[in-house]
C-alpha cells in the first residue's frame, strides 16, 4: 500500500493546508431557543411569536451559516419560510414554481400524537454590518387546517405526547 503524499510530505509531518486554500474563519456564534408551543390556523404568512436570531456581523463581507430545526406538527399542510428584513423577502428557501410554494419547511398531516423535528441550513450574505434578524414566518394552506410547534396535534397530556424544542443558530462566517 503506497502512502498518499501532500506537498511531497507524509501526512504526519503537513501542519497546514497548501496556500491558497482558504477555510474561513468564525466570527461569532448566537443560539435561539424557543420551548414554548404555538400554532396558526392563517392561511397568509405570519411571524412565528419567538422564533428568531440576531446578529451583528463584523463586517459586509461577512456571511451568515443559518441552522434551524422546528419541532412540527399539523392537522394537515403549512409552510415554513425564514427572513431577514421582516418579512418582505425569505433567504434559504426553496424556489416557487406556480402555486407551489418554495420553502424551507413543508408541514404535512401525522397522527393525533406524533411530531417531526425538522432542520434546514443555509448560507446567506447580507452585506451589512448592521443587526440582521433571523426570523420564522409560517402559513396553512387553507382553513381550516392548523400547524403547530413545538407540540403534537392533540397535545395529550402523557408520556406519547411529549413536547419538543426548535431553534435557530447563526454563525458569522468571516471572509
Amino acid at each position: 500500500m503506497s502512502l498518499i503524499k501532500l506537498n511531497n510530505q507524509s501526512i504526519s509531518a503537513v501542519s497546514a493546508l497548501p496556500s491558497g486554500i482558504d477555510t474561513g474563519k468564525i466570527g461569532q456564534v448566537v443560539e435561539t431557543r424557543l420551548t414554548a408551543t404555538r400554532s396558526t390556523t392563517s392561511t397568509s404568512y405570519g411571524a412565528i411569536s419567538g422564533f428568531e436570531a440576531s446578529i451583528t456581523p463584523s463586517a459586509t463581507s461577512s456571511k451568515i451559516l443559518v441552522f434551524a430545526n422546528v419541532t412540527i406538527a399539523s392537522s394537515n399542510h403549512g409552510h415554513i419560510k425564514f427572513s431577514r428584513d421582516n418579512g418582505s423577502s425569505f433567504v434559504g428557501n426553496g424556489v416557487a414554481s406556480g402555486s407551489r410554494d418554495g420553502v424551507n419547511f413543508y408541514a404535512y398531516h401525522q397522527a393525533g400524537n406524533t411530531a417531526r423535528v425538522d432542520s434546514t441550513m443555509f448560507l446567506d450574505t447580507p452585506n451589512t454590518a448592521s443587526e440582521v434578524t433571523y426570523k420564522g414566518y409560517w402559513r396553512a394552506n387553507s382553513g381550516p387546517q392548523t400547524i403547530y410547534l413545538n407540540r403534537t396535534r392533540n397535545d395529550t397530556d402523557a408520556m406519547y405526547g411529549a413536547r419538543g424544542v426548535s431553534s435557530i443558530t447563526l454563525i458569522e462566517v468571516l471572509a
